[in-house]
């Protein structure tokens, strides 16, 4: 079934080539988010497109599978990110604009940027004033500070999170065992002098701190509300919508926040009556709903389905409501260095020249979808750098070389793995068939396991045990910025010291001194260029340890409904839409 699958993508692919022209690449252009009412292709990489302040009606997102989750400290996906902020409001947000203004951070629950110290250890936040929670009770710093406790404190209990937190935040005198465990204790490095500020004290400086706080694991939580783990069924609002019900796995309803003052919110709109999040819906059917005007997003923000991209290129008029970016995304497979023999520097090599590019290029849907990788750093991040340790002739498996680099390993006749993907991405459960097909013609046998996107960190991929236990040495993976800095891409993906027992992205466990000083050492240096240079040695000695096989940087399809208003690609978001203030036209 998998094989069949690759050959009518690779049909489509080749359909697609043929109707590429008006649905060129763009990062976008001014941001101007003044609006375009036409619309056009791409023209929400621009600017805001179909803008309105109509009220009323139901905007629809509809979503293959299950997020990790709706609660805002348990959450590392970017639609999540994006989507959250429609009922928590961090300190700071991205922007609500279209291309590069997208990426611009903005005051959000804090009334302005963090204030540093000069020694660039303290940080402080200063709250808006008259900010309520969906039932009128006050928001203070206090709820700011547990809500960080909570989520970078307590891994047994919310795991899905980063820990950028927990690792840069000065260590207690005794270590602080996080909200749930330890009832009377508290977390020194965070200040509440009074109910609107909040400061944070450092290990050591740590220059992208305002993108840091933009994380919706500083939406407040009212600690007499929280419920750990089950807080997701019941969660306060900040923002401008709360929820109406909840039904895990099957739907989540949004309404109008009532205590929402518009006075404290210069980024909201409030527009639509309800917010009807439909979950595990069939991606063709997502598309068909999209293409009729029944839906108005999708909520993971990946694209149409390969099938309907081919209908959509071969149609002036469907293409013309299509939008095309990258967004600082990266397609790979991650080679874990702690599964035998992957352990073995030369057997990661013989992967590396192995896997053909172009192969996996067409799975995901042909050059629309991507461009063909050769470093960790995608192209739009800052301190990106072009070369290629890998290089084979056309992108392309080199036989020859990948069957020496198993001779050096001790491994001439090959070898068996696993690789995992999500399954409920068609297009990366193909990827996998096409490293898997390329690997075998050098002996490497790879057997594929698919498992639900929802927990695919939470219990198999981001769990270093579990991939032990299962010979799990291949990871289909898709990796886009935190925020959009070198930091923001590489931290969780290459630091020894993200690695986590659970909810893990480390997914090489790529552990090297010499990587983990320059992460520390580039985001304490207050001069950005040198930052950025030291962000491209670190890709380059990523890639010299052959633990990840970049495949494309990718590059989203988004069709756009004529019934969504105020649709912009932002790439704050990975090159979704920005879901704060889309209504419905009808």
């Amino acid at each position: 079934m998998r094989r069949s699958r690759i050959t009518a993508l690779t049909a489509l692919a080749a359909a697609t080539a043929l109707t590429l022209t008006g649905c060129s690449s763009s990062k976008g252009g001014s941001g101007d988010s003044g609006g375009d009412k036409a619309g056009g292709a791409n023209a929400a990489t621009k600017a805001v497109v179909n803008v309105s302040d109509k009220k009323g009606g139901t905007v629809v997102y509809e979503h293959s599978d299950v997020p990790d989750s709706f609660d805002p400290g348990n959450t590392y996906y970017a639609y999540m990110y994006n989507f959250s902020r429609l009922y928590g409001r961090p300190l700071t947000t991205f922007n609500p604009a279209a291309g590069e203004e997208g990426n611009k951070l903005v005051p959000d629950l804090a009334e302005s940027l963090g204030k540093v110290s000069t020694d660039g250890l303290t940080w402080t936040y200063k709250l808006r004033a008259g900010l309520k929670y969906d039932d009128g009770s006050a928001i203070t710093s206090k709820d700011v500070k547990y809500a960080v406790e909570r989520s970078n404190f307590a891994p047994d209990v919310l795991s899905n999170g980063p820990t950028y937190f927990h690792d840069l935040l000065v260590d207690n005198p005794e270590p602080y065992q996080g909200p749930y465990k330890d009832k009377t204790g508290d977390l020194k490095s965070i200040e509440t002098p009074d109910d609107t500020t909040i400061v944070f004290h450092l290990k050591q400086p740590f220059a992208d701190f305002d993108y840091l706080v933009s994380a919706p694991q500083t939406v407040p939580v009212p600690q007499a509300k929280d419920t750990g783990a089950d807080y997701v069924k019941n969660i306060v609002s900040s923002g401008s919508y709360k929820f109406q019900s909840y039904a895990d796995g099957k739907e989540a309803v949004l309404v109008p926040n009532p205590n929402w003052d518009a006075k404290t919110d210069p980024i909201r709109k409030q527009l639509a009556d309800k917010i009807q999040v439909k979950l595990k819906i069939a991606q063709a059917t997502i598309d068909q709903d999209l293409l009729a005007g029944n839906a108005q997003v999708d909520l993971a923000g990946k694209g149409v389905d390969p099938q309907t991209q081919a209908k959509i290129l071969q149609d002036p008029k469907l293409k013309s409501s299509t939008d095309n970016a990258y967004g600082g995304r990266l397609v790979y497979t991650a080679i874990n260095t702690q599964v035998a023999p992957f352990d073995n520097i030369d057997c990661r090599k013989a992967v590396q020249y192995a896997i053909d590019k172009v192969s996996v290029q067409t799975a995901i849907g042909g050059p629309i979808r991507g461009d063909i990788a050769s470093t960790v750093l995608p192209p739009d991040i800052p301190g990106h750098q072009d070369f290629n340790l890998y290089q084979t002739a056309g992108n392309k498996a080199d036989e020859a070389k990948a069957k020496d680099a198993l001779k050096a390993c001790g491994k001439p006749e090959g070898f068996k793995t696993t690789i995992m993907a999500r399954q409920d991405r068609a297009t990366e459960v193909a990827s996998a068939t096409a490293v898997q097909a390329a690997l075998q013609k050098v002996g490497i046998q790879v057997d594929i396991q698919q498992f639900p996107q929802g927990k695919y960190f939470s219990d198999f991929a981001g769990v270093p045990a579990y991939n032990k236990e299962h010979n799990i040495g291949l990871i289909m993976m898709q990796w886009g910025a935190d925020w959009p800095t070198g930091y923001g891409f590489l931290q969780q993906v290459v630091d020894g010291n993200a690695i986590k027992k659970s909810g893990n992205t480390n997914l090489s466990e790529l552990n090297d001194p010499s990587i983990n000083k320059l992460l520390s050492d580039a985001i304490a240096n207050p001069d950005r260029a040198a930052r950025e240079k030291i962000y491209g040695e670190i890709d380059k000695k990523t890639m010299e340890a052959a633990v990840i096989v970049p495949l494309t940087y990718y590059k989203v399809f988004l069709y756009r409904p004529a019934s969504a208003t105020n649709v912009g690609s932002t790439p704050a978001f990975s090159g979704e839409y920005d879901y704060l203030n889309i209504g419905v036209s009808k």
